[in-house]
């Protein structure tokens, strides 16, 4: 389950937009905000995007995307 606060924070502080994002993983701006949402899941093909993205560290990601509790 994913950490949508802890991301958020991650994203706000990159400077990225979310339409930037969007558009490297190859979907809408909405389609991401429902994963930002947690009302989608993320494929393995966008976790591991989003990381090189958004330089996350494998820890800082398993945080994010295996994390034990929904926010």
């Amino acid at each position: 389950m994913t950490d949508t606060i802890l991301l958020r924070k991650v994203i706000d502080e990159s400077g990225i937009t979310i339409t930037f994002l969007a558009e490297k993983l190859g979907i809408s701006r909405e389609g991401f905000y429902r994963k930002l949402n947690g009302e989608i899941e993320y494929k393995a093909s966008e976790i591991f995007k989003l990381q090189k993205i958004l330089h996350l560290t494998n820890k800082t990601r398993d945080r994010i995307f295996f994390a034990g509790k929904v926010n």
